[in-house]
């Protein structure tokens, strides 16, 4: 499953608290066994505005849904002391792919993986660039060792892609996918963290 953390249109404090979420859920999930994926971030100056993960274990699913909603960091700002505003929001939001597209709707090249990593990045070809082949849709997956694991990956992030995509296509409004980037439900936290520490006290 994808569980997608989100700042939405939030300030950059909020962009922050992503960041600290998402560092504060890989701790618990490694606890629980529960293996993730970084398939997308998008950085801001001193956090993520977004980051979707793939999720794999027992406990994924109990674990998404514990986490999915909105989250609030009482914190005064750490890069605008003199601000008023202690509350700050981001979003999780947990999707559970139903259908992946088939491998003959997707075209799959493998490349050499880019970045630090040795002689195992320079020799082997595991890195994966999926395209789907109606839409144009392209991906590169590079985090695993495996061409398999990195296929699959891709996979799950053309099928996020192709939701999007579907979406804007036919001007649909799903709450569920296109809002959740954009909305956050403030004052109703299901979880709440506190201090430049980010310590959870709800």
């Amino acid at each position: 499953m994808l569980l997608q953390f989100s700042s939405a249109q939030g300030p950059e404090e909020c962009c922050i608290a992503v960041k600290k979420a998402l560092a504060h859920f890989l701790d618990e999930a490694k606890k629980h066994d529960v293996t993730i994926d970084l398939l997308e971030s998008v950085p801001s100056t001193h956090g993520l505005k977004s980051a979707l993960i793939s999720l794999e274990g027992a406990q994924a699913d109990i674990l998404a849904r514990a986490w999915s909603g909105t989250l609030q960091w009482q914190s005064q700002s750490p890069i605008r002391p003199q601000h008023k505003r202690k509350n700050w929001f981001l979003s999780v939001t947990h999707f559970t792919p139903n259908e992946t597209p088939e491998d003959n709707e997707i075209k799959f090249e493998f490349i050499k993986s880019q970045g630090p990593g040795g002689q195992h990045v320079n020799k082997t070809c595991s890195a994966v660039r999926a395209t789907h082949v109606a839409t144009g849709i392209s991906v590169k997956v590079q985090s695993e060792r495996s061409q398999h694991a990195n296929k699959k990956l891709a996979k799950q992030l053309i099928f996020w892609h192709l939701n999007e995509y579907q979406m804007q296509q036919a001007h649909a409004l799903d709450k569920q996918l296109h809002n959740a980037h954009n909305q956050i439900e403030r004052g109703n936290a299901i979880k709440i963290f506190s201090g430049k520490e980010f310590k959870r006290i709800v």
